[in-house]
């Protein structure tokens, strides 16, 4: 037992001591009957090889690990500095600032100006009475369609009556005294080639005759006057027209003397043929010319369109308006227009030059060295001047300073200067109006 102990602690010594050298290998038998002892000693010759392949393995192991190592780390920079470089893409892209571009029309023929206009007829005049009396009827009111000689009232003037009497009478007279003075200037005449009476009283006879002559014919004149002014007592109408106003009744008392003011009858308009009369700006003056075409409208009826000739113009420029006073002519014979009714006058204009172009307004740039535009080229914008025909609002032409090709910038910011890099896109058709 002593033995048995004794060696069971000497093994589990050498153990300890094996396992502290890193040089040294346990063995461990057991027996058949379920002893064992512990064999220790130095490393022999045969177990030589299995700590080489061990340090081989580990050191693969390390490689291996060092590899995937510097991978995962190589694929975070190279993932890191794609973000990076997008990024500064992105940045740049951002940067460039994007605008809205529009080409230039070429010429200005299709553009108009609108202006307002007054109707009138193309005969209006007031109705007057040539004679003093009182209405006894009128045949014609306001709105009825009449023909020239058409009998529009009639006027009583008794005084004027009686007038005509006593001149006829007068004539009478006349005549009575002028045929006795003819006679006696014959028998006169007679007496004097038988030398019974003197030249002087012969004269005088044949003189006396002549004045009767005279005073007859004063009162025919007389008499014709006062049947003229009898006549005026059937008030006609002067022309083919529609009565407009009516300004007297039956039983009105008519006043036509000197001290009285003369009062207006009727008011009649020929509207078969109507004109219109439009203010034209000096700016466009030299534009217009006689026999141009122009539309006319009207609130009243906004979907009739009606034609019009421009048939004369004042030829001179209204100082106070400064305004050319243009007449168009317009053929009314369905009545479609109405004398003083206020209209639209559409004008087209003819193109300044044959290298005039029209660009909208909000594409103008005002600077202190003249009037710019925004031209993109090869992505980058320069100011381009340019001078300016007329202004049509929404529109404006000009005649130097562009080409067809021009891509002008909408809406250009204040900001904006030559050398300016910019993504130029087209604009939509209602955008560049």
């Amino acid at each position: 037992m002593e033995n048995t102990a004794t060696q069971s602690s000497l093994g589990t010594r050498e153990i300890e001591t094996l396992s502290a050298e890193p040089n040294s290998v346990l063995h461990e038998e057991v027996s058949s009957g379920g002893r064992g002892h512990v064999h220790t000693g130095p490393r022999s010759e045969e177990s030589g090889p299995a700590p080489a392949a061990n340090r081989t393995g580990l050191t693969i192991g390390l490689v291996i690990v060092a590899v995937l190592l510097g991978a995962a780390i190589f694929e975070g920079i190279h993932a890191r500095a794609k973000d990076r470089s997008e990024l500064n893409d992105a940045t740049q892209v951002a940067a460039v600032p994007t605008v809205f571009v529009t080409k230039p029309s070429g010429g200005s023929a299709a553009q108009e100006i609108t202006l307002p206009g007054n109707t009138q007829a193309f005969t209006d005049t007031p109705i007057y009475a040539r004679t003093s009396g009182y209405l006894r009827h009128w045949y014609a009111d306001i709105g009825a369609h009449v023909r020239k000689g058409q009998l529009l009232a009639d006027i009583e003037t008794p005084e004027l009556d009686q007038q005509l009497l006593q001149a006829q009478a007068e004539l009478l007279s006349v005549k009575a005294n002028m045929d006795l003075a003819q006679t006696t200037s014959v028998r006169w005449q007679g007496l004097l080639e038988k030398h019974a009476v003197s030249k002087q009283e012969t004269d005088q006879v044949v003189s006396d005759y002549a004045a009767k002559q005279a005073a007859y014919a004063s009162s025919q004149a007389n008499v014709r006057r006062l049947q003229e002014l009898q006549s005026y007592e059937r008030v006609l109408a002067p022309f083919d027209g529609i009565i407009t106003a009516r300004n007297t009744d039956i039983g009105a008392l008519i006043g036509t003397g000197s001290g009285s003011t003369p009062k207006e009858l009727f008011h009649e308009a020929a509207v078969g043929k109507l004109l219109v009369y439009v203010a034209v700006p000096e700016v466009y003056a030299d534009k217009i010319r006689d026999g141009q075409q122009v539309t006319i409208t009207q609130d009243a009826n906004p979907g009739q369109i009606i034609e019009g000739t421009i048939s004369r113009n004042s030829n001179a420029i209204d100082q106070t308006s400064r305004t050319l006073n243009v007449q168009v002519g317009v053929d009314n014979a369905s009545g479609q227009l109405k004398p003083g009714a206020y209209v639209f006058v559409h004008m087209k204009l003819p193109s300044s030059g044959t290298h005039t172009f029209t660009i909208p307004s909000n594409t103008l740039l005002f600077r202190a060295e003249g009037l710019r535009v925004g031209v993109v080229r090869n992505g980058v914008v320069t100011l381009v001047p340019i001078t300016i025909g007329h202004d049509f609002g929404s529109t404006v032409e000009v005649t130097s300073g562009l080409s067809p090709d021009d891509q002008i910038v909408l809406d250009p910011s204040d900001s904006l200067i030559s050398g300016t890099k910019v993504d130029a896109k087209p604009a939509k058709k209602e955008s560049a109006l």
